[in-house]
Formats: structure tokens, sequence, C-alpha cells
């Protein structure tokens, strides 16, 4: 590998807990590519839900037992480099891939189905069942590196792959088009203000929840209408008034989202930030002939339609704010407070 060092700079996560597990470093081992991998340099790396739900071991099943506390439902390997969201460029190569592929630029699909070219029986998910961005330099499978020809810059790019794959999938997966009326939980994060863009993309309405004072940007996005989080969904909206629910929420009033879906309507989730145990009356479920739809592993389509959304600008990027990559536990903080619109973003130099 000429011209890359041995080691590199790196947050790594030393076990499951607090801020204290998170320890930037200067002599981690560069990583070297098997045979049907790509070594990317990384320029910059957002932010996400995950990489703090995946720290504190919020995916246990067991009240955050770290034997179960990753996507997949097993234990994590330590030291982990986390960071699902990544844009930088291809510096060398594995034995199987051509040569042609140093120096593109490209966006990393945090949802792997691959690692070293081979099938995964579970998907992993990046910086979680493997290392991540968090760190100068990285490896993945050369089909989940995708190429992207834009003139955003690295920073604005990093903010795309996970947040808006996600709301990509969620969309494709509830099979939304323009003739569908779209209500979006926690529109001002970085899913929710995805699925804004990408659904008005689509030519669907689209009606957010977020607050008051988050409200006017927003609407600026494409939202058509504007619920605030402590109105009441069903007297706002009425029953029956919607075709699709993108729910990144959950919580207590869980059962609002399917009192206000329309016969035969699409719920479908990706996220549970207010509370995770929700009650259904399965009479609502039957009676209504609603479809539910839970995503995580994203459909093949996904990630390739996600880069032609980029670039030709059918969306746009949200940076909300940009910290070095040692000062990720700022920036996590910061991210925590909701005070945000879109992602934050960590500077890989």
């Amino acid at each position: 590998m000429n011209n890359i060092p041995k080691t590199m700079s790196a947050v790594i996560l030393k076990a499951n807990g607090d801020y204290d597990q998170l320890e930037y470093v200067n002599d981690f081992e560069t990583p070297i590519p098997k045979e049907n991998e790509v070594l990317i340099e990384v320029k910059a790396a957002g932010v996400n839900n995950t990489d703090i739900n995946t720290r504190i071991a919020w995916y246990s099943k067991k009240d955050n037992d770290s034997n179960d506390a990753s996507w997949s439902g097993e234990a994590l390997k330590f030291p982990r480099i986390q960071g699902a969201d990544v844009c930088g460029y291809i510096v060398d190569v594995g034995s199987n891939i051509d040569k042609s592929r140093i120096g593109q630029r490209v966006l990393i699909e945090p949802s792997l189905q691959k690692v070293n070219g081979k099938q995964l029986e579970n998907p992993w998910y990046f910086g979680s069942e493997c290392d991540g961005g968090f760190a100068e330099y990285t490896v993945i499978s050369n089909e989940h590196a995708h190429e992207i020809k834009s003139d955003y810059s690295s920073i604005e790019l990093a903010s795309f792959p996970c947040s808006y794959s996600t709301s990509e999938n969620l969309l494709t997966r509830a099979n939304v088009n323009e003739n569908d009326i779209v209500l979006v939980s926690g529109a001002s994060g970085g899913v929710g203000s995805a699925t804004i863009q990408l659904a008005r993309a689509r030519g669907a309405e689209v009606i957010a929840i977020t607050s008051q004072n988050k409200a006017e940007e927003i609407k600026a996005l494409g939202a058509s209408k504007i619920v605030l989080r402590d109105e009441n969904l069903i007297e706002v909206l009425g029953k029956n008034s919607v075709t699709v629910v993108i729910d990144l929420v959950a919580g207590e009033t869980w059962g609002d989202f399917l009192e206000v879906l329309k016969p035969k309507g699409r719920y479908a989730a990706s996220g549970a930030i207010a509370g995770p145990i929700v009650e259904l009356d399965i009479r609502t479920l039957y009676l209504k002939d609603l479809s539910f739809f839970g995503c995580t592993v994203l459909e093949e389509e996904v990630f390739t339609n996600l880069v032609k959304r980029i670039e030709n600008k059918d969306i746009k990027p949200l940076v909300s704010k940009v910290f070095a990559l040692e000062n990720i536990v700022e920036a996590q903080k910061e991210f925590l407070t909701k005070k945000h619109i879109g992602k934050m973003v960590l500077e890989v130099k």
C-alpha cells in the first residue's frame, strides 16, 4: 500500500457503556483490503442514533445486556470502530478488484449483505458487526462502495447514506407513490427530514410531526401540513386521513397512527425513539386491512436509487453542524439534545 500509513487515527468503542467507552487513538492498525474489498480514505462520517444505541446496548432485548446488543442480536467484538455514514475515496483494492476503482469518491452502503464478496446469512450493519467509518481508513466489500459523482462536498455527502437510505427503504417497502398522503413522525431528525424530501420526489403529499420551533424549516423541506408534537393527532387530522405512516417514534400514542390510516393503509417503521413497547388492538389491524413493514435491511435497489437522487439533486443535504473526529463525544451529546434539523457530521482529516 504505497503512501498509506501502517497506523491511523480512529475512535474506538472499548465496551458497551457511556461516553467513557469511546477513545480517540492515533495508533490503530490501518486495515488492509482482502481480495474482494476496497480500502477507503474517510473524509467525513455522519453521527447517527444507531451509533449511540449500539454503544449503550439499546438493541439488546435483555435490558441492555451486551450479549445480544448488536443489529444481528449477538455480542459486539471490541474494540470496535463505529460509524455507518461514510464518504471517502478508494485508495487501494484487493487482488480481485479492478484497480481502476482507485481514486473514485464513494458512499458506503451501511446495510451489508456481503463481507469480502461472500453472501452473509444474516446481514451486518457497518460499524456494528464490523468496523465502520470513525477512522482515517476503512475497508468494505467492493459491492457496498458506491461511486458518487457530485459537486456536493464530502461533508455534505456524508449526511446521506444512513438516514436517506433508511428513508428510501421505508418508502420502497411501503410502495409510496404520487397518490399517497404520507404522515412522517420525528420529522426534524435525519431520517424524518430525508423522508419528507424523498416522498415529495415520488410525488406524494407529506404531513410532518414536529415541534413549533422547527415547523417552518420542516415546511420548507416540502411538508404541506405540520402537526405539532403536543397536538392530538386524531383531532388535527381526523380518522382515516392518510394512506401511509412512516414512523420513527412509536411510544405511548402509537395507536393514533393506526387510527389516522385509511383502510388498506401502510405503516412502516425503522425506529422507536419514544419507546419500543406499544399496545396494538389487533381488531384495528385486521378490520382496516392494514399492512405493517419493519424496515432494517435495505432492498437491493434502494442505495443505487438513492445515489441517482443525489446526483440528480432531487434531494439536498442537511448538515446541522460539523465536528472534528476527536470531538465525537461533544457531537453525540449535542446530537441527543434534538435541537437540530438534519445531520451532524464528523470531519476526518
